[in-house]
């Protein structure tokens, strides 16, 4: 975050193995946290927002000309705690990975879904270049995850049956990484993204 006028997360050096894709956890002064709608501090194994608990050196401290805009952006969701609009999950060790901007997120029952999660997923399997993931109105579950995706070059299915084990196969692979409930109700194959 560029608001934040520093680094606020990373693996120590020599303390910690770092895990490819993660933050990990806040440096020494800083105090970072998940928490729920309420502002409570999450269980591990469990996502949420991403907050800064405690002033910091470097931090912005105002919008120029407007002192009440800052404070309604920044300081207003949770009380006495800095939020700049990110989600995050604590793994099961605590340590602590960014999906991404929270206004990115799809309610599909009930349940806050991170389109940058699902992409994410969907991207890491061996056959998907690129993913663009969408929330379409749904009657039963409020919102449905939608993706259009582009494949790799030598993973291009040869028949109709193929594309439709491949889709298939990437919405088990989206279920498996994040769980049933992120699993794409319709997925696209396409030549280039929307």
């Amino acid at each position: 975050q560029t608001e934040t006028g520093a680094v606020m997360m990373s693996p120590l050096p020599g303390v910690t193995a770092a895990k490819p894709g993660s933050a990990m956890r806040s440096i020494p002064g800083i105090e970072v946290d998940v928490v729920d709608n309420d502002g409570q501090s999450v269980p591990d194994g469990s996502g949420g927002f991403l907050v800064v608990k405690r002033p910091w050196p470097a931090m912005l401290r105002t919008i120029w000309g407007d002192d009440d805009r800052y404070v309604d952006t920044y300081w207003s969701r949770f009380e006495g705690m800095y939020f700049a609009g990110d989600g995050a999950k604590k793994d099961e060790d605590g340590d602590i990975w960014i999906l991404g901007r929270v206004d990115d997120v799809m309610n599909v029952s009930g349940h806050r879904l991170s389109t940058t999660e699902i992409e994410s997923a969907l991207v890491s399997h061996p056959k998907v270049a690129e993913a663009a993931v969408v929330g379409a109105k749904d009657d039963t579950t409020g919102q449905a995850v939608c993706a259009y995706v582009i494949l790799r070059e030598v993973a291009a299915p040869t028949d109709a049956a193929a594309g439709e084990a491949l889709i298939q196969e990437l919405r088990q692979h989206v279920a498996h990484e994040i769980g049933a409930i992120a699993k794409p109700r319709q997925i696209m194959l396409v030549p280039e993204l929307p």
